[in-house]
This record gives structure tokens, sequence and C-alpha cells, in this order.
């Protein structure tokens, strides 16, 4: 299989917004996607923009077939850090070595960049990208627990704070 790395572009958020619903799709999820196609691409290409991604596209169709995407964060201990949000490869090209190249850019970008740790999270159940990410020599934090809120969970908090 013939394909290309390189920075996404504006035009490639249909292709990237159809990878995430895959994903979505993947880890039995699919109706817990809120974003739409016209937030990923103001929140990544717009004035204020909030994240960047690397992208693989298939030579011949010219599809989008994987994305890296991430995130500046920070921390009190560690300072500057990225966050990888979603590494996805369309399933037909799996096994091809394209997740590798993309967090092999992921990973030039962190250096580049000089942050001082990089975080990613994956499902428990997802024994192939366990495996794929112990290759790469990661450390698997068990002691710490991700917490979430959404939307309207946050909206009922903050509407039930006395002042």
């Amino acid at each position: 299989m013939n394909f290309i790395l390189r920075k996404a572009e504006a035009n490639d958020v249909p292709g990237m917004f159809r990878l995430v619903k895959e994903l979505a799709e993947f880890e039995r999820a699919p109706n817990e996607v809120v974003n739409t196609e016209e937030v990923l691409l103001r929140d990544g290409f717009g004035e204020n923009s909030v994240y960047r991604a690397f992208v693989a596209v298939e030579e011949s169709s010219k599809e989008i077939i994987g994305i890296a995407l991430y995130y500046t964060a920070y921390s009190t201990w560690k300072g500057k850090l990225l966050f990888l949000d979603d590494l996805v490869v369309t399933e037909r090209c799996r096994r091809f070595g394209i997740g590798r190249k993309l967090i092999n850019e992921f990973l030039k970008a962190s250096k580049e960049e000089g942050v001082n740790q990089i975080r990613w999270q994956v499902l428990d159940w997802n024994t192939p990208a366990i495996e794929f990410y112990k290759t790469l020599g990661v450390e698997m934090d068990e002691e710490w627990i991700t917490c979430k809120m959404n939307k309207q969970q946050i909206s009922n908090y903050v509407e039930n704070l006395k002042p």
C-alpha cells in the first residue's frame, strides 16, 4: 500500500471526521461523538486553533486513511506536554505500518517542541493497540484514573452551585 504522511490541512477535515466516527464505532460508542466537521475545521484550522494533526493519505485514491491528532497541555510537574487524542487508521489499512509512521511523526514533533512528556489513553480491552504501544517502550500507567464530565454534567453541576 502506497501512502504519504503530511501535516493535516483544512480540506482534510471530512476524511478526518470520517475516521473519528469509525473510531467511535470501533470503541462501541458511536453516539458519543457530538463534534461536527464544522467545529473540527474551526478548532484545527481557525484563528484560535487548539489541535494539530498528521494524516496518512492513500496515494491512488487521495483518501485520508489515518490520523494522529494532538494538542498542547500543561503539567505543573512536567511543564509543557503533548496529548495524543487519537491515533486512527481505517480498518482496511491496518497492518501496513501506517499507525507506526503516524506515531513516529507525532514523536518527532514532540522532540522538536522540546516537551517533557507526552500522554495518551487506550481502552483496557484494546489488546492490539496495547501491544503496539508496548513496542514503542511506553509506560502503561495503571495508577491514574481518567475523570471526565460531559457538557450536561458540567451544566448541571454549575447550575446547582450555591453563591
